[in-house]
């Protein structure tokens, strides 16, 4: 199973479930300090990826 990230890199999912639970984790993560910028760059990547995934998980069930 394959999926592109936002930079158009593609993916290759080997083990979806392990896949959707790193994205959840990762999706949510931030610098302590905040960094706004890279935050939010950080975030929108991985709850792409997130939704991707889960939108794969649909398609295989």
């Amino acid at each position: 199973m394959k999926i592109t990230d936002l930079n158009g890199e593609q993916i290759d999912v080997t083990d979806l479930t392990a896949a959707i639970e790193r994205a959840a984790y990762f999706k949510n993560c931030y610098h302590i300090p905040p960094q706004p910028i890279a935050d939010s760059r950080q975030q929108a990547y991985w709850s792409d990826i997130y939704n991707k995934l889960i939108a794969l998980q649909g398609k295989i069930s």
